[in-house]
């Protein structure tokens, strides 16, 4: 008598999901692109760039840190003599970097 019955509300109905919801999730994507994506695969272009550019005479830094002089081009490969009469072949992906000319006389 004084408690009334209570009657369920009807559902609002669902609407599809805003563009507001995947916001955030677009501008993370977003961000990771612009940030972390594009610089990296702008780095292996150089990098690819300098080791097809690679010739004899320049002077070279390869990954494991030692400094030498390209002797030998080959399709793969480079002969680095890093000092006379010492000479390794490594990968070419295995140079780090190209020296400017005149780098080993000033470091020796």
């Amino acid at each position: 008598m004084f408690i009334s019955n209570a009657y369920a509300e009807a559902a609002a109905p669902v609407q599809g999901a805003g563009i507001m919801d995947f916001l955030p999730l677009i501008v993370l994507v977003a961000v990771f692109y612009f940030f972390i994506l594009r610089p990296q695969s702008k780095r292996a272009k150089e990098h690819k760039a300098m080791i097809e550019a690679v010739q004899r005479g320049d002077e070279v830094v390869t990954a494991g840190g030692q400094v030498g002089r390209v002797s030998k081009v080959y399709e793969e490969y480079v002969g680095v003599e890093f000092a006379e009469n010492i000479e390794m072949t490594v990968q070419k992906s295995a140079i780090q970097s190209v020296l400017p000319k005149g780098t080993i006389k000033s470091i020796k």
